[in-house]
């Protein structure tokens, strides 16, 4: 697979990975279906590992996700900024601590872009916790299962 393909394909699991911020964008199927077409494309026994590996990720962070209580974002107060600083937190978590890492990036995320408009710590704390229990948790892990996919595809491209 070449430097442009893989490149698509990374462009694409970006997509995902901002469409599990976004209500309505089915970002953990975008994610899987990059890793399905790497492995089309990649003919070795890893590429395929990785795409079972993402589909068993995923559907548990779909089984995970059942249990938790449905998202109401908008109700709580959550907005557009939230979901970038808290994308952006998870990410770069994701990247300082590698893979555990994004947790608590994105409900640093929450509290940075709560704690900017709200002005104080307690404020700031109290909505972090209601945006967490109106559906934070529920995004945290797509976003979680969508990071894992990306690592794993990330390792079997530059070391597989």
């Amino acid at each position: 697979m070449g430097a442009w393909e893989l490149l698509l394909v990374a462009v694409v699991m970006l997509l995902g990975l901002c469409g599990v911020l976004v209500p309505g964008v089915p970002g953990p199927w975008l994610v899987w279906a990059a890793v399905l077409w790497w492995a089309l494309q990649d003919t070795r026994g890893l590429a395929w590992g990785v795409l079972v590996g993402a589909s068993v990720v995923l559907l548990a962070a779909q089984a995970v996700r059942w249990q938790l209580p449905p998202r109401r974002l908008r109700e709580s107060g959550a907005t557009r900024r939230m979901a970038v600083f808290a994308g952006a937190g998870a990410l770069l978590g994701f990247c300082v601590v590698p893979v555990i890492g994004a947790v608590p990036g994105f409900i640093g995320g929450i509290y940075t872009a709560e704690r900017l408009r709200l002005g104080g710590h307690g404020e700031a704390a109290a909505a972090t916790r209601t945006a967490m229990r109106s559906g934070g948790a529920s995004v945290l892990t797509e976003l979680f299962a969508c990071l894992m996919i990306l690592g794993a595809w990330l390792g079997a491209v530059f070391w597989g």
